[in-house]
């Protein structure tokens, strides 16, 4: 692995790219706003994204969920029903599928928690004509990792993120 210090620049990086359209990935896969918190995590995690614009039944984004408010969601909602007392009568525990379960185990309860109950409730987003050097000038002020490209009717057609940003460096 290259140290820092070996790391040489030949000179200062450029942006080659002039509009959110040059920058953008086209035609990100959004959630639905009603999806679970469990359908979130297997939907990010199977298409290996960080995170996802979340729409509501017309299509149009209303926020935006990610892996970072999984975390912090579950930190915060994990209960676990009690251990089951020593006195109970083994016969007593059972599984969903009828097999024994051994006393003083754990069940985990149930997240009924949807998109729409974890999710950032704000889309930053440009237009595919918005010059590529306000999109980093937003991406560092606003403190995120993606802005949102929309068309003229609000309709979501590209995602522009950090690391497409540093793709483009040159």
């Amino acid at each position: 692995m290259t140290s820092p210090q070996e790391l040489q620049v030949a000179g200062p990086l450029t942006l080659s790219a002039a509009t959110a359209a040059d920058l953008m990935t086209p035609n990100p896969v959004p959630i639905d706003q009603n999806a679970t918190v469990k359908e979130a995590v297997v939907f990010l995690t199977d298409r290996g994204i960080s995170a996802a614009p979340v729409i509501d039944e017309s299509g149009r984004p209303v926020g935006v969920v990610s892996l970072a408010d999984i975390v912090i969601h579950h930190r915060h909602k994990v209960e676990f029903v009690p251990a089951v007392p020593a006195y109970s009568e083994k016969t007593d525990l059972a599984t969903s599928s009828g097999e024994p379960r051994p006393g003083g185990s754990q069940v985990g309860s149930t997240d009924q928690a949807r998109v729409r109950d974890i999710m950032t409730p704000v889309v930053f987003s440009v237009s595919s004509e918005a010059p590529a050097r306000r999109i980093v000038g937003d991406i560092l002020g606003l403190k995120v990792h993606r802005v949102f490209v929309v068309d003229a009717g609000g309709v979501l057609v590209g995602v522009v993120s950090a690391f497409d940003v540093l793709r483009h460096l040159r």
